[in-house]
């Protein structure tokens, strides 16, 4: 355990983001479940900005790897270019 107040409030800080930094992913997956099962051509086309953005700034503030969120990007392009 943490001996220094610094350390405590570190540890703290460390829970609140871990915390923020999951739900921020999983509104992510969602999104890009949605999205994947989207049949509109036209609806998906609309929407997939929204979740490129949502992408890249998860991968600017480290929750993603850059890889990851360019490959995501671009299956999901992939995808709705094929519907």
């Amino acid at each position: 355990m943490a001996h220094h107040k610094s350390a405590k409030k570190r540890i703290k800080q460390d829970e609140v983001k871990t915390l923020q930094n999951k739900y921020y992913a999983k509104t992510m997956r969602n999104a890009v479940k949605k999205l994947r099962l989207e049949t509109d051509k036209e609806a998906a086309a609309v929407a997939l900005p929204t979740v490129v953005s949502m992408i890249d700034k998860l991968a600017k503030k480290n929750v993603i790897h850059p890889n990851k969120a360019a490959n995501l990007k671009s299956s999901l392009a992939l995808h709705i270019s094929k519907i």
